[in-house]
């Protein structure tokens, strides 16, 4: 094909643009139109494939037969069957009379199958047979039925992946893609962007009788430096919106007016991605249990250092004791504000630092260490180091005392841990639970459900 021949195919079907891409994309649909083999048409949503459909149509020898296009992404996957082959009365709950499908309507003609890879896997098989055969049955019957249809199917997602997926037949893939079109993305381009602007800008001013817009130099470059994810599509809206709201304008658009209706470029995500199981398990699913695992290892791995901490501030070692904080601040990034659902013994850093002048400055204290709540990991809450509220800042020899005990049976279960620590503020506020609800630093609620958990005697 000549260059002569692919303008007039632009002119007849509207197609803007010169980029290499396009170009190969039209010579390939006009060469295949000839024949009856079965096109894939690939590409971005919005880049234009339907175009493509109908050239191949226009120019072949059905072209004075039906031309219907079917988006397969907008039909229910329970009446698709019956949309596309038909249906005999009574075959299902409405069915109230006969009805013929797309295929038997369109015989003699074109089907343009767009977003094929949202057809259900059912239909797939169905549409595998027309496509080997020529033969379908409708629904609710047994009668196979004859149609002579050329199908053109498009998609805008990777069917090979989705093949890998099952979600996509393997041996309707290769019927589908005997010939190949990819239809390249507007931001593959180059110029041609600035050519499409200014006709949507045209078409826009003669249909509301307004003066065409014009861009600067700069501008022109902004627009063709922009990726528009959405293609064609997203460019024709710009390009409307630009010329209704600054119709008014009596110089040429400049790059930072533009900018404003350039939609700015979504960040990457940055959410926490989890790791594939190892043992051959599906996909990327992650198994509760180790994940509980992975928490419950972190959360006494912190627990030990907090740990180490506290001694280390309580013995002095030798360092500053805003030395030793700064070096554990890690251990403080993630602080929770709910005080009813607070761990039982979350630990006031501030009342374990030495008084200055005989008295504790919380404001260059860091802030109270936490992890989180017990309702994050089933029966088995966290542990924190305990100090006694009620008692005197300068005497830390029990709390000394525990952290040492801590260390050495570290054979104690959790909830044996926690259960002591109820039992220690009970006696130390003589078995009132509002004191002792306060010195653990939880709601009195919470408090007396743990006491009915652990059925702790409170005489």
């Amino acid at each position: 094909m000549n260059q002569q021949e692919i303008q007039s195919v632009k002119q007849r079907f509207g197609i803007i643009g010169n980029a290499p891409g396009l170009n190969y994309a039209i010579n390939v649909a006009m060469q295949v139109a000839a024949t009856e083999l079965t096109v894939l048409i690939t590409g971005e949503s919005g880049s234009g494939k339907e175009s493509f459909s109908k050239i191949i149509h226009s120019l072949s020898a059905r072209k004075h037969g039906q031309f219907i296009a079917i988006n397969c992404g907008a039909i229910p996957e329970g009446t698709i069957d019956s949309e596309l082959f038909g249906h005999e009365k009574g075959s299902f709950t409405g069915a109230v009379d006969s009805r013929k499908g797309y295929f038997e309507t369109t015989n003699g003609g074109t089907i343009f199958l767009d977003e094929i890879g949202e057809m259900p896997l059912g239909t797939q098989a169905r549409l595998l047979r027309v496509l080997e055969n020529g033969e379908f049955i409708r629904v609710g019957s047994s009668k196979t039925q004859k149609t002579d249809v050329r199908v053109v199917a498009a998609t805008n997602v990777n069917l090979m992946d989705a093949v890998e997926k099952g979600k996509f037949r393997e041996d309707l893939y290769y019927r589908l893609n005997t010939v190949p079109i990819f239809v390249p993305p507007l931001r593959e381009r180059g110029m041609d962007i600035e050519l499409l602007f200014r006709k949507f800008t045209t078409d826009f001013a003669e249909r509301y009788r307004i003066k065409p817009l014009q861009l600067t130099d700069a501008a022109k470059q902004v627009l063709v430096q922009y990726p528009f994810p959405g293609n064609i599509r997203q460019l024709k809206n710009i390009a409307e919106q630009v010329s209704i709201l600054e119709s008014e304008q009596n110089k040429p658009i400049d790059p930072e007016i533009l900018s404003k209706y350039l939609p700015q470029q979504q960040q990457p995500n940055r959410t926490i991605a989890l790791f594939p199981q190892a043992n051959g398990g599906a996909g990327t699913d992650f198994s509760e249990r180790d994940l509980l695992y992975k928490v419950l290892f972190d959360m006494r791995r912190d627990v030990n250092d907090l740990k180490k901490l506290v001694r280390d501030v309580l013995m002095g070692n030798g360092q500053d004791t805003g030395q030793i904080l700064h070096t554990h601040k890690d251990l403080f990034d993630s602080i929770s504000s709910d005080t009813d659902n607070r761990p039982l013994a979350e630990t006031n850093i501030t009342r374990l630092l030495p008084p200055v002048n005989g008295s504790v400055r919380p404001e260059t204290a860091p802030p109270r260490a936490t992890v989180p709540a017990s309702e994050t990991y089933g029966s088995h809450p966290p542990v924190q180091l305990y100090d006694d509220v009620d008692g005197d800042v300068n005497d830390l020899t029990e709390v000394e005392d525990v952290t040492h005990e801590t260390e050495e049976d570290d054979s104690l279960s959790l909830e044996r841990q926690e259960k002591e620590m109820i039992l220690k503020a009970l006696r130390r506020n003589n078995n009132k639970r509002k004191y002792a609800a306060q010195a653990l630093g939880i709601s009195e609620r919470t408090l007396y459900r743990k006491i009915k958990q652990y059925e702790i005697d409170e005489e």
